[in-house]
């Protein structure tokens, strides 16, 4: 069980070094000015949508916790590393209507992406006080009404000097500034930063605590039988999951260079838990290659639907706006219907490797 274990921490070590490399070679030879340079916006958003869809596989795939929240943990994360990173010199542009705002110092953006992980799972934890004792519909229903609830609280008037009321928060550092000498690191920084947590999360489920998630979604009474704190292990899940959401809200701020409590809709959940259920429910890898193929979809290969043509072809009388999404919602119903347990099911990359066991007869030949 220890080598299996070891095996797969391997593997997964090497692909992600392999997607480092990719990326730094991608970041060097494509131009902005490329058709191609929309596969680094594809690499740089699908990043944060993987961090994120993992963490929320660690809670509804591991650990059996049907939880909606994930975009309100993702605005909490996104909100504290705007308001603590915005250079003192910017916040009188950006706090125009508060004065300049409350606070008045700036923190280094590794600091503040730390801060904005460990807030999210401060507030999970007290959250997750009197909701973690519901379950399953019930559960989801209370976490999905409170990212409501923490989305109008955000931009209530009366918390402006902090969060800029419904104003958006800009002018803090962003993954596309990013860069060592002349070489860009838009593409690689996000990646380097989704795969560490994602490695980390790998790390976790292959513990024992990772063992106790998975006997507590298999069968809670089971578990707490053979000694498992239920409460407790619950818990640290949903902190967990909370704080690696709330990084990977900072990094969607980083990304796309504004915040605005609006973005983080519950229909941002739905598209979450769609990569989930689409990678598989109980694999890592299936989140990860969901994340960056329905990024690509939705951002790249259909987007010239709503423009009027689609490789090569002009139809402006049958390709025309909105069609994307229609075409993206039948490539979603023949997943569902023919995918049932998702691209990659409960496996992960290193299951595709090994070889499956000889039945009997075939052992007999």
């Amino acid at each position: 069980m220890e080598a299996k274990r070891n095996h797969t921490v391997l593997i997964t070590a090497f692909c992600l070094l392999i997607l480092f490399a990719l990326a730094v070679v991608l970041q060097t030879l494509i131009p902005a000015s490329s058709s191609w340079s929309m596969l680094l916006t594809v690499l740089q958003k699908g990043a944060v949508y993987a961090l994120v869809a993992v963490s929320m596989n660690l809670l509804n795939g591991f650990t059996g916790l049907f939880s909606l929240g994930q975009a309100g943990f993702m605005l909490l994360g996104a909100y504290i590393y705007a308001v603590l990173t915005i250079p003192v010199a910017d916040r009188a542009g950006v706090y125009q209507y508060y004065d300049g705002g409350l606070i008045q110092f700036s923190l280094p953006w590794p600091l503040a992406l730390v801060l904005a992980g460990l807030g999210a799972a401060v507030i999970a934890y007290l959250i997750g006080l009197p909701v973690l004792r519901l379950r399953s519909d019930y559960l989801a229903i209370a976490t999905l009404g409170f990212a409501e609830i923490l989305r109008a609280i955000c931009q209530w008037d009366k918390l402006g000097p902090i969060t800029n009321g419904s104003n958006i928060l800009r002018d803090y550092p962003r993954f596309s500034a990013m860069s060592a000498g002349s070489i860009s690191l838009s593409t690689l920084a996000p990646v380097v930063i989704a795969s560490i947590c994602i490695l980390f999360i790998v790390l976790l489920i292959n513990s024992s605590y990772g063992r106790a998630f998975k006997a507590i979604r298999e069968d809670e009474v089971a578990a707490e039988a053979m000694g498992i704190n239920l409460f407790r292990h619950k818990q640290l899940a949903f902190c967990i999951s909370s704080f690696f959401a709330g990084i990977g809200g900072a990094m969607y701020a980083m990304f796309s260079g504004s915040v605005q409590a609006a973005l983080f809709r519950s229909s941002m959940t739905y598209e979450l838990l769609l990569i989930v259920v689409i990678g598989g429910i109980g694999s890592v890898t299936g989140s990860v290659l969901a994340s960056f193929l329905y990024i690509a979809c939705s951002e790249w290969w259909l987007r010239g639907l709503d423009s009027g043509s689609f490789l090569g072809i002009e139809a402006p009388g049958i390709f025309r706006s909105g069609f994307r999404l229609v075409v993206f919602s039948v490539i979603i119903m023949i997943f569902v219907l023919f995918f049932r347990r998702g691209i990659m099911g409960n496996r992960e990359l290193p299951d595709l490797f090994r070889r499956r066991p000889k039945s009997g007869k075939e052992a007999s030949k």
